[in-house]
């Protein structure tokens, strides 16, 4: 299903830029406001290089994004030519290479904001296995309503820039606003899978006997009328109206069963036990304070290292992700300040 795997939304949207510049600020180009405003959001503290600056992201102030990211689309990127056989294209009389085909261009730049978030109406909700047209909708406007209210001045910065923004004042109409500008994602962009769950198998050797069987019988019918044998031996039946019906038949079997084929690969997987984001930041701050643990209780007795442990579950509390737990945005859990006490 477009948008909707493993428990998460794969937001994406495409806003167009308005072309030319502002009255007030005739020199700079709304693409390039745009791309200034990115440049001036902070980056998360996700690397030894941006761990101790002062500011971090603003998709970090909520627990829904697991990936965001945003960036200025000015055109298509090229691929070359289309390729085509010469021998072919010279029987067809193709135009020549020397004559340029044609190429794909944008007629705006767009801004493009690509968004991993739990798919949950509210914090705390389960991750759903799948979700309606219309629930994925509530679901892009309750995540839209929360950026809205933790980062709508950055907001403001970038999507000022381009066409039907200025109406937008609001957490609904941002969401509304992104929703106009939502184009249906087919790839996801994680896996957080301990286990690999049960993928949608084919049936494929009985679809294709189902479908191959009811021809291969109307071949054989319709051979025995051409050979002028009326009826088919066994059955007692007209030779022309049975292999007409059985291939008739035949068609609309594979037919059925490419349909469900399509369906059956449009199914979203069900989401892990842990793949909301409160669950990923509390496995991390848990992995780094294991491992601490770990080093610090080398050698201990069996007593002294059961009690130690005890003290671990204690003050950690592995099944509570919403206290002793990695803040969004940090790499480390190591600075008081990266966790959520």
């Amino acid at each position: 299903m477009p948008d909707l795997d493993s428990g998460h939304i794969f937001l994406t949207t495409l806003a167009p830029i308005k072309p030319g510049a502002p009255k007030d600020d005739p020199q700079t180009s709304f693409e390039q406001r745009a791309r200034i405003a990115l440049a001036e959001l902070p980056t998360a503290h996700q690397s030894p290089a941006t761990e101790h600056t002062k500011f971090n992201s603003p998709f970090a102030r909520n627990t829904r994004n697991h990936l965001a990211r945003m960036f200025v689309l000015s055109d298509v990127v090229y691929n070359g030519r289309n390729t085509q056989n010469t021998l072919v294209a010279r029987f067809r009389r193709s135009p020549p290479p020397i004559i340029p085909q044609h190429v794909d261009e944008l007629k705006t730049p767009y801004l493009v904001f690509c968004a991993d978030v739990d798919a949950v109406l509210k914090d705390g909700d389960r991750l759903p296995t799948t979700l309606s047209a219309e629930q994925q909708r509530e679901v892009r406007a309750s995540y839209a309503g929360e950026l809205w209210r933790t980062m709508e001045e950055e907001l403001r910065a970038v999507y000022s820039n381009c066409y039907g923004f200025e109406h937008v004042n609001s957490a609904e109409q941002f969401g509304d606003y992104l929703d106009k500008c939502h184009v249906e994602t087919t790839m996801p962009f994680h896996d957080y899978y301990l286990e690999l769950p049960e993928f949608h198998n084919l049936p494929l050797t009985q679809l294709i006997i189902g479908a191959v069987a009811p021809l291969a019988i109307g071949l054989f019918s319709l051979v025995l009328w051409l050979f002028g044998i009326a009826t088919v031996p066994f059955l007692g039946l007209s030779s022309l109206a049975t292999g007409l019906f059985a291939i008739l038949l035949g068609l609309v079997l594979a037919v059925i069963f490419i349909r469900y084929a399509i369906q059956n690969g449009e199914k979203p997987l069900a989401p892990a036990k842990y793949d909301d984001l409160p669950s990923v930041l509390k496995a991390l701050y848990l992995q780094q304070k294991f491992a601490d643990f770990f080093v610090e209780n080398q050698a201990k007795s069996d007593t002294d290292l059961y009690a130690a442990f005890g003290d671990f579950m204690s003050e950690h509390e592995p099944l509570n992700t919403r206290v002793k737990t990695q803040k969004p945005g940090v790499i480390s859990s190591t600075h008081p300040g990266n966790v959520n006490s």
